[in-house]
């Protein structure tokens, strides 16, 4: 995969006229369900500080329950709180884990501070154990700096 490739078709995207946020978050979100084979669920989640709860954002893959996952419950949660990208190789073998179906083996949750605040992040399932990698993250973590410029 070339992640330098894929971060310049994400740029355009979030560059697109004629778009509202809520169209480029969930082409950015298409890109990457479509471009790398085990990102099987991508989507963003949105701080809500007052309520201290994520709300779902756009997103591509099977439907989700989890539209409202309080800071600090699951993956999705624990990162609101630490404002650190979380990976897990193995859902199973986490005690905090909220199940979005049980297909789902590995996650990545990376989370996305515009003027220095996490307002959100991006989550991405695989459906494969240990799926993501150093270059994952990385890669993720630039794009968010990306899709910050939105905010």
């Amino acid at each position: 995969m070339d992640y330098k490739v894929l971060l310049e078709q994400a740029k355009s995207i979030l560059k697109e006229s004629g778009k509202d946020k809520e169209q480029k978050l969930l082409g950015v979100c298409q890109l990457l369900f479509d471009s790398i084979p085990y990102y099987d669920w991508v989507g963003f989640y949105f701080a809500d500080h007052d309520r201290r709860v994520l709300e779902l954002g756009p997103y591509v893959g099977d439907e989700t329950d989890h539209v409202i996952i309080p800071f600090g419950k699951g993956i999705c949660g624990q990162v609101a709180n630490s404002n650190e990208t979380f990976l897990v190789d193995d859902v199973t073998a986490q005690d905090n884990y909220i199940a979005c179906s049980i297909t789902v083996k590995s996650e990545i949750v990376v989370p996305l501070f515009v003027k220095g605040v996490n307002i959100g992040q991006i989550d991405i399932d695989s459906h494969t154990k240990a799926a993501f990698t150093a270059e994952d993250q990385e890669f993720l973590e630039n794009l968010n700096l990306e899709v910050a410029n939105i905010f």
